[in-house]
């Protein structure tokens, strides 16, 4: 009996998603400690930059831009430069925050965006929030107070950073929900980071002379860690459905800790492990729920970072 079923049955399908979901995670993980590396010797913002230059330079080479660009065209243009405003801020404070707090800690507070995307897409999208899940909520939350202990004096104020980076994350979310309707995979592929890209180009020359040595691998990897594990993402969401899954993405937290570990020395407190915990399994609640309502929740876009 072979281990795994064929692709072209469903139950095949299910492991090639699950398989190339965890994958998807790992190469966030590696785009993260690259991040956290570099902010070691450069300043977060010019790291910011080169992360969406070689990102964006990634994708054209894969869409072959210069053959069509009709996938790239929309009549949305504000909500595609809002979206990348969202975006921009979600990573450039989740990377200044790396400068000041371990691959674990970030990713946890990180793993609350889709407890405040489920809060506000009742008010916002017009989205029906029961009680069961409001409930999963407000344990979730006690999940990142568990992570950062506001008031016990062993919160260090970068916390806040991941924090506004997760609310960004939050708000890039609830516009993609909104925009995916009407909008290619392409333009949401590329045109946030592109936003990102040609607001932060005053930073690039700056950035670009930081970099020498490894340096200059370590910043082309972020760009293909990114681009790989969005094209992973996708090709997941093709074969399997989010429900199924969005649970894999946690699976980002064993890496973080592993990277943690070995490239930094970093080793978590039993509350960052404890909160992560709770914060995950409310999320997984929810996603519960959403899969006997019938519906589908996305744990994170892949372009968030």
């Amino acid at each position: 009996m072979p281990l795994l079923a064929p692709a072209n049955t469903e139950a095949g399908a299910a492991i090639r998603g699950i398989l190339l979901m965890t994958f998807a995670a790992a190469m966030f993980s590696c785009l993260d400690t690259a991040a956290k590396y570099l902010n070691q010797t450069m300043e977060s913002v010019d790291i910011v930059w080169l992360r969406y230059a070689f990102h964006v330079l990634i994708l054209a080479l894969y869409f072959r831009v210069w053959r069509n660009l009709r996938p790239f065209r929309t009549q949305h243009v504000f909500w595609h430069i809002l979206r990348g405003l969202c975006l921009l801020g979600a990573t450039f404070f989740n990377f200044w925050a790396l400068r000041y707090l371990q691959l674990a800690e970030t990713s946890a507070i990180m793993f609350a965006g889709p407890l405040v995307v489920t809060a506000l897409a009742g008010p916002l999208l017009g989205e029906q929030v029961g009680i069961r899940r409001w409930i999963a909520v407000g344990i979730g939350f006690i999940g990142v107070l568990i992570v950062t202990r506001p008031g016990t004096g062993a919160m260090h104020w970068a916390a806040g950073l991941s924090g506004i980076g997760m609310l960004c994350y939050a708000s890039y979310s609830l516009l993609t929900r909104r925009m995916h309707r009407t909008e290619s995979q392409e333009s949401l592929m590329m045109l946030s980071a592109l936003v990102g890209m040609v607001l932060l180009v005053p930073y690039s020359g700056h950035a670009l002379m930081d970099l020498s040595g490894w340096a200059w691998g370590i910043a082309v990897l972020m760009g293909i860690f990114g681009a790989i594990g969005h094209g992973a993402m996708v090709v997941a969401h093709r074969v399997a459905s989010a429900s199924l899954l969005a649970p894999f993405i946690y699976t980002q937290m064993v890496w973080m800790i592993t990277f943690g570990y070995v490239i930094f020395d970093d080793t978590p407190d039993l509350w960052t492990i404890v909160g992560t915990l709770v914060i995950a399994g409310a999320g997984l609640y929810i996603l519960h729920r959403e899969r006997v309502r019938g519906q589908h929740v996305t744990v994170r876009d892949p372009a968030v970072q």
